[in-house]
């Protein structure tokens, strides 16, 4: 039976097999009665433990046993924590589509909601006396990137408190309530083996009166998790090269590890009741402190889970890779990782495919019309599939020579062959009759664009592609598919991609680009605001042969002595081309006539001499042009990048046609994401924004006819109407969670395997990990448990950037929440405004609710209502303010705390203020290096090295140019680019000056922009990446000293891994830092400072910024030991007009 039709049978019983099926999925998890894994951050009572499984709660007596649910929520839930009276938990839940603090019952019942602020609330514990919960939250915080920091909200609800640390990740308050033990910052790859970068700090143990602080003894060891029992702290270390539980009691000193695996990190440590409560291979541990022996917990977690039920999905929304059929009758589409092909007109979409539990994609249709060709992983491994076009017949499978993950699947003109590229950018022509594939060609240069685009010469024996030289730049190149042998078409000095071959066989069309220049640095910020355009270029094959773009002139010959009956004349046709549009095109769609069979053709290349018969097709003007496709002899079309930016990007390309017969390009749709021309190219589809989810797709935006959707229309005629040629084809395929799960499990293994930027895996013993942790997989029951088991898997590999993230995750219903952007009180019972944050000076991208023009609201004021419901402590001001943000919002506020005589103000709450936060934060320090340098230090943030970093650092650096020296702050630097533009900047120096005219005629330096005296770099823990890489190169060229911390350690780039089916993803890196001297750097150890200065809690607290202060204190050393030799008054004028002797 096959396999669609085996999929339409299970459906139609489904009806009666509901309970059975939940019971068979529940009992998945604990097969033959034994313990499910994969149970996450568990907690302990006196009587209980609670722990987190398919991101539920769950709690099970302390011995063990079958485990009973507290919430059944098809979100997430996690970080259950027992009061100290063991009667409730606290617990993060996102009911509402967001992350806050809720309790619950430990005999179960309603979940109860205490926070509701729209930053992410995440439960650390409880205070000791039972009557509030510690969370951490990104809120409010010390940092301009929204660094998490303690805050505490009382059980029965009310109004939060911050604690007064100014950053703290996670931790936990002493029994007695005076000390917390806790990680100072976040880090960015949590699971990553045997890392020793900058995120990597002590556990600090802080005295909550004085600050005082003491810390176990650390050198670089990666520790977390610090909980206390009496004055001890256990914690979580990799100080032997796997995650084990230390101990450190606070009073003796001592330090001592307690337990010694091997295999599996233990992860989430917790404490109660006077035991310790760890997760390590997927089960529960307790440990008896006393004893020091620890026991696994034999617990059972059985219960439905409605979102892993096997079931029926639209998944017309994930459609990429489209196809058509040689004559466009049928279209093929690749979603989640399905084949569906859709009738033009009349018929059914046919799942080609119908396979949850493997992954086939990139189908292309062969131009004989009788197969379609995918990918299909449902060996293990990437094979080619052969199967007929009405799917009645067994596939043949082709086993491919090297395993590997593919690309651009083209078939030859005469059916016989398939062009595709691999991984590694090779260029593969197969033999389909015999399954025999060679290497035609390759890119020797990993750039994350892929831009190979092979394609077949009308005869079938030729294959064209771009390829990059030394110079980085593309040239075209023509391989003999039976030869081997290849000869480059273009020069190199212009940047050429590409290549289509004219339907006639005269003509090879390509684009080129004369100004790529600084855009062929696609890693350096120097690339940035340089735009590189194309131009259109068509190159004569044959010797011999004429331009196709010859002059022309109309002559008059006379009336033909058949009558006028021809109609008006007009453009003569080129040899080669299309007929020339009738009037008859111009008025409207009208029946096609038959497609004629084409003369075969025979491709004549002459290679000597080529380059100078290539000519730049005028009427095109050089713009973003991408995509390029042949269409009917003469015929060619390509995208223009639209007002989304970027190639088929977010906001759509126009889609141009240019034909030799009338020798002008015009739109022929707009609002294009991909697109494809039939192989006869009478039929062109294309698809507007919007999908693309799963594998391969593009992203687009909205199309000419409004909306994501797929289109066909004729592509020989006049352009289409909005909208005309929708096709309305649902796709439906049938999902099982579990083998799709499986799929995505075993694709992110080879997708580190195949793509990571060394072929070592790090030393990994790659194929044991899948074995290892492959043993979890069957527990399983949540897509969030799939990313931490990927993660954890991936984190054998030890290597940055290495992140699991997304997937199609059930739904939430979302209820965003809104802010005012203000720092509010508690005074007389109300909600008193201490500060209003603004968007500072020119900072039009940033929205201030309370500070527009307009909106009577000033400091001191108390807000008493909103949208007419009264406001009073200690009910929670973001309670009122739940899915408010962007909607207009009416406060009644008043300088008194008192309703009457207050007025009525109507402002648009915004869904994020960090920006806000951020902006007063950069003005703060700006002001403060102001004062402590008396005007003589420009002080510039740069918060990343993308695109927001490169702007910041413009706006603040050369509006600053009239000081002395300048302190670069890049503390919490998110990364993006190699930031070489800003380097050079900073060490740019002036060779002169040209006078000034004007005013006290001060002389223009030369060049005249720049800070001309000493630099100093501010570094900490969050910075990273690109913030990793600037420090490195302002310390290597020598610019100035470094201050502050040590960098996160992670410089390597990420680009090109392919998504999972569902959207998701798993990074492996493609490429790594080496030093000039042949070393690998700043992976994995980060940039350490010259001046280490840390901003201890005391002195944040009090208000200081030492690392700030610090830096200002070298740079005004440098300065006043080399002061700034800059010219203020011109010499005297030449003298060059006197005569001698004059």
């Amino acid at each position: 039976m096959k396999r669609s039709q085996r999929s339409r049978l299970c459906v139609r019983l489904l009806p009666w097999l509901v309970l059975p099926a939940i019971t068979i999925v529940a009992l998945k998890a604990a097969p033959n009665g034994e313990p499910t894994k994969l149970l996450r951050s568990p907690a302990i009572s006196a009587t209980q433990i609670a722990f987190a499984y398919a991101n539920n709660i769950w709690v099970v007596e302390r011995a063990g046993g079958t485990a009973r649910r507290l919430t059944s929520f098809q979100g997430q839930t996690s970080n259950p924590h027992f009061s100290p009276d063991g009667q409730t938990i606290a617990f993060t839940g996102e009911y509402a589509g967001n992350t806050d603090v809720y309790t619950v019952p430990a005999e179960g019942g309603e979940p109860k909601r205490l926070t509701w602020h729209p930053g992410g609330d995440t439960v650390q514990g409880w205070m000791p006396e039972g009557k509030s919960i510690v969370f951490a939250s990104g809120r409010a915080t010390w940092a301009p990137s929204g660094a998490p920091r303690f805050w505490t909200v009382p059980v029965e609800g009310g109004v939060e408190q911050p604690m007064p640390l100014p950053r703290a990740y996670q931790g936990k308050v002493s029994p007695d309530g005076t000390r917390v033990a806790y990680r100072m910052n976040t880090s960015w790859d949590e699971e990553r083996r045997n890392y020793k970068g900058g995120q990597n700090r002590p556990v600090w143990i802080v005295d909550l009166k004085t600050f005082d602080l003491v810390s176990p003894p650390w050198t670089d060891s990666h520790d977390k998790d610090p909980v206390w029992v009496g004055d001890t702290v256990y914690f979580l270390s990799d100080r032997d090269g796997v995650h084990n539980v230390w101990s450190f009691e606070s009073k003796s000193k001592k330090l001592a590890q307690v337990t010694k695996f091997t295999d599996f990190d233990v992860k989430t440590l917790n404490s109660g009741a006077g035991m310790v409560v760890f997760e390590q291979a997927g089960q529960v541990h307790a440990l008896d402190p006393k004893s020091g022996r620890s026991q696994v917990l034999n617990i059972r977690a059985v219960g439905d889970f409605p979102w892993m039920m096997p079931r029926w999905e639209d998944v017309t929304s994930r459609m990429s890779n489209i196809a058509l059929s040689p004559t466009g009758r049928r279209v093929v589409v690749e979603a989640r990782g399905e084949i569906f092909t859709i009738p033009a007109e009349k018929g059914d979409v046919r799942n080609l495919t119908a396979s949850a539990s493997s992954a086939e994609r990139a189908p292309a249709w062969s131009p004989d019309g009788k197969y379609v060709s995918y990918f299909s992983d449902k060996s293990g491994e990437y094979k080619l599939v052969l199967e007929e076009q009405d799917g009645l017949k067994p596939p043949r499978e082709i086993t491919i020579p090297k395993a590997n993950y593919y690309y651009t699947p083209a078939w030859s003109p005469d059916s016989k062959k398939l062009l595709y590229t691999d991984t590694n950018l090779n260029v593969w022509v197969m033999d389909v009759a015999s399954g025999q594939a060679k290497i035609v060609g390759n890119d020797p240069w990993m750039v994350p664009q892929r831009t190979l685009n092979p394609t077949w010469s009308p005869d079938s024996k030729y294959v064209a592609f771009a390829s990059r030289l030394n110079s980085l730049y593309r040239a075209i190149i023509v391989a003999n598919v039976e030869t081997g042998e290849k000869k480059h078409v273009t020069d190199g000095l212009a940047d050429a991609m590409y290549p289509v071959w004219d339907a006639g066989g005269k003509y090879l069309w390509f684009l080129a680009s004369t100004n790529f220049a600084l855009r062929s640095q696609w890693l350096d910020m120097t690339s940035y605001d340089r735009e590189e355009t194309f131009g259109l270029y068509v190159a004569v094959l044959k010797m011999g042969d004429p331009s196709p773009l010859l002059p022309e002139s109309d002559e008059d010959t006379g009336i033909p002595a058949g009558g006028p009956g021809g109609g008006r004349g007009g453009r003569g046709q080129t040899p080669g081309s299309d007929p020339a549009p009738t009037d008859a095109d111009s008025a409207g769609p009208q029946p096609q006539t038959p497609a004629r069979p084409r003369t075969p053709v025979t491709v004549q290349i002459d290679f000597d001499g080529l380059q100078g018969r290539i000519v730049s097709v005028p009427g095109v003007p050089e713009r973003e042009y991408s995509e390029l496709k042949a269409g009917a002899p003469g015929t060619v079309f390509y995208l223009e990048a639209g007002s989304g930016g970027g190639r088929g990007g977010a906001g759509g390309s126009a889609l141009q046609r240019y034909r030799l017969s009338d020798r002008r390009a015009a739109t022929f749709v707009s609002g294009i994401a991909e697109y494809d021309v039939s192989a006869d190219g009478r039929k062109l589809l294309y698809r507007t924004g919007g999908a693309g989810g799963g594998r391969g797709g593009r992203g687009g935006g909205e199309g000419a006819a409004g909306g994501a959707g797929l289109f066909l229309v004729d592509a020989d005629r006049t352009p289409p109407q909005a909208g005309q040629g929708r096709l309305t084809a649902s796709l439906r395929m049938y999902l099982e969670p579990k083998e799709e799960f499986k799929q995505i499990f075993n694709e992110g293994w080879r997708h580190q395997r195949d793509y990571l930027y060394v072929t070592n895996t790090h030393g990994s013993d790659w194929p044991k990990m899948k074995t290892m942790y492959g043993s979890l997989l069957p527990y399983v029951n949540h897509r969030a448990d799939l990313n931490y088991l990927l993660d954890n898997m991936g984190a054998e590999i030890a290597v940055g950037h290495s992140y699991v993230r997304g997937g199609d995750m059930p739904g939430v219903p979302q209820s965003p929440g809104g802010l005012l952007g203000a720092d509010l009180v508690v005074e007389n019972s109300r909600y008193k405004i201490t500060r209003i944050y603004d968007n500072e000076s020119w900072n039009p991208d940033l929205r201030a609710p309370l500070a527009a023009p307009g909106v009577e609201v000033s400091v001191g004021d108390y807000i008493l209502a909103i949208n007419g419901i009264e406001l009073r402590a200690p009910d929670n001001i973001y309670r009122l303010l739940d899915g408010t943000a962007n909607r207009q919002t009416v406060l009644a506020v008043n300088a008194k705390p008192v309703l009457e005589g207050s007025r009525q103000v109507t402002v648009i709450p915004v869904a994020n203020e960090q920006g806000l936060r951020t902006r007063a934060w950069v003005e703060h320090n700006r002001r403060t290096v102001d004062k402590l340098s008396k005007g003589q230090l420009a002080y510039v943030y740069v918060p990343n090295t993308g695109q927001p970093g490169y702007t910041s650092f413009n706006r603040y650096y050369f509006a600053q140019q009239d000081k002395q020296g300048a302190i670069i702050d890049e503390r919490f630097n998110g990364g993006g680019s190699a930031a070489d533009y800003i380097i050079e900047i900073l060490g740019r120096d002036f060779d002169g000056y040209f006078n000034n005219v004007a005013g006290d005629r001060m002389p223009f330096t030369s060049p005249s922009a720049g800070i001309w005296g000493p630099k100093v770099m501010i570094i900490n823990e969050m910075a990273g990446s690109g913030g990793d890489l600037m420090p490195y190169m302002f310390k290597r060229r020598v610019i100035g000293p470094l201050v502050g911390k040590r960098t996160w350690g992670g410089l390597v780039h990420t680009a090109d891994t392919p998504p999972f089916v569902d959207g998701g993803s798993m990074i492996a890196p493609r490429g790594g830092f080496i030093t000039r001297d042949g070393k690998w750097a700043i992976e994995n150890e980060g940039v350490g400072p010259d001046i280490d200065v840390e901003n201890w809690p005391r002195d944040v607290i009090a208000g200081k910024d030492p690392q700030l202060e610090r830096a200002v204190d070298e740079a005004m050393k440098l300065l006043k030991a080399t002061p700034v030799n800059r010219m203020i008054t011109e010499p005297a004028p030449p003298t060059w007009g006197k005569r001698k002797g004059g």
